[in-house]
């Protein structure tokens, strides 16, 4: 069959939402942590605040999987090709792995980092790239659905096991900066491989039902599916959180198996919730999906605005209560500024679109050229 066949899909804009869920989290684990005052870190709200905040990154990296497998299907019908489709989803997780140096190399200029070593700092951007290259090579081993989902359900489930055991590993085996990425190292890795990138696979595995839902009535019967896939993997795993750990050196907050499938459950339900709401609440604008399209965008100047030194003066210098009135207003400036990238890059586009207009206006109304017969003059 041709794969080219269905034709174009609309943009799942529920994504989009949730994505967009995630960027509130993100800030308010950044903002909280970077402007609250000493006294106030140590109450209960404040644990609530970065708890739930945490979401985000676990969201992040879900959403990025599910786009692993959109992307890749939404090019594979374009062109009918598995491999240039992966090959495309593939340049682009390089090109995030790319942007998370230059986003260090940013922090390191305008003065957040003082040591030579923060440029190899392992964060989300140096998981998030790599894994959605590789999930795109796994992509590209399955030939079916079901082979594709297969496979991204075991690489999510041999990282999650292999979790506990990559921890308790002796250090030293690999330089520091590549050591890094696979076992945390005291202020160099805020991210690992094991068992964040199991988070991106995961994703792919929902993404690849997602894809495949190619009818109204598909989609709605995929999306049930889905929702008790992820309460049935949500509720065993907390279940299981309370037996003993056959796994030394696990510890639930980190390395568990328990914790990573109760994420991967979680985050299944915000993307049902997320169909669901969206379904219910019909077609219109929304500042949270609006924030949703931006989302690297927001990650990239977000940061620099809650820990750098413009900031300096509110820098663990805000009550609980001022630090929640901060993050109020902080996302309504990161929305304002969401619109306006959004409106700067089409202006930008239209613009370039005239031209090549123009061009191609100007090369089909001018005179064709005249030749001179050979030996001419």
């Amino acid at each position: 069959m041709d794969p080219r066949a269905n034709g174009p899909r609309q943009r799942r804009e529920y994504l989009d939402w949730l994505r967009g869920v995630a960027v509130l989290l993100m800030i308010d684990v950044h903002l909280f942590d970077s402007w609250t005052r000493p006294s106030d870190r140590g109450s209960r709200a404040f644990d609530i605040a970065m708890i739930v905040g945490g979401g985000g990154t676990t969201l992040f990296l879900f959403l990025a999987g599910v786009s692993v497998a959109l992307s890749a299907g939404s090019k594979f019908r374009r062109t009918g090709s598995a491999s240039a489709a992966s090959r495309a989803v593939a340049l682009r997780g390089l090109e995030i792995f790319v942007l998370a140096f230059l986003f260090r190399l940013q922090a390191y200029i305008l003065g957040w980092s003082h040591r030579p070593t923060d440029l190899l700092k392992v964060d989300i951007l140096n998981v998030m790239g790599p894994s959605i290259a590789a999930g795109a090579f796994l992509w590209w081993l399955g030939s079916t659905v079901l082979n594709r989902w297969i496979i991204f359900a075991a690489a999510a489930a041999a990282i999650a096991f292999l979790t506990p055991f990559v921890g308790t590993l002796p250090r030293g085996l690999l330089p520091q900066a590549l050591e890094a990425y696979f076992i945390h190292v005291q202020g160099q890795s805020n991210f690992v491989f094991f068992p964040w990138a199991a988070l991106v696979f995961a994703g792919a595995a929902g993404g690849v039902l997602i894809d495949a839902a190619v009818t109204p009535d598909l989609d709605r019967r995929m999306h049930r599916r889905l929702a008790a896939g992820g309460a049935i993997v949500a509720v065993a795993a907390f279940v299981s959180s309370y037996f003993p750990t056959p796994f030394r050196g696990s510890y639930f907050w980190t390395t568990s198996p328990a914790y990573l499938f109760l994420r991967v459950g979680l985050s299944t339900l915000g993307v049902i919730g997320a169909y669901a709401w969206l379904k219910a609440r019909g077609p219109g604008w929304s500042p949270i999906t609006q924030l949703g399209r931006t989302s690297l965008f927001i990650y990239w100047i977000h940061v620099e605005l809650l820990y750098g030194l413009i900031s300096r003066p509110w820098h663990r210098g805000l009550t609980l209560a001022e630090a929640g009135i901060a993050y109020v207003v902080f996302c309504a400036l990161m929305l304002a500024c969401s619109i306006a990238k959004e409106r700067v890059a089409a202006r930008f586009a239209s613009r370039g679109r005239s031209s090549k207009a123009g061009l191609e206006a100007s090369a089909t109304t001018a005179p064709a050229p005249t030749r001179s017969p050979p030996f001419a003059g």
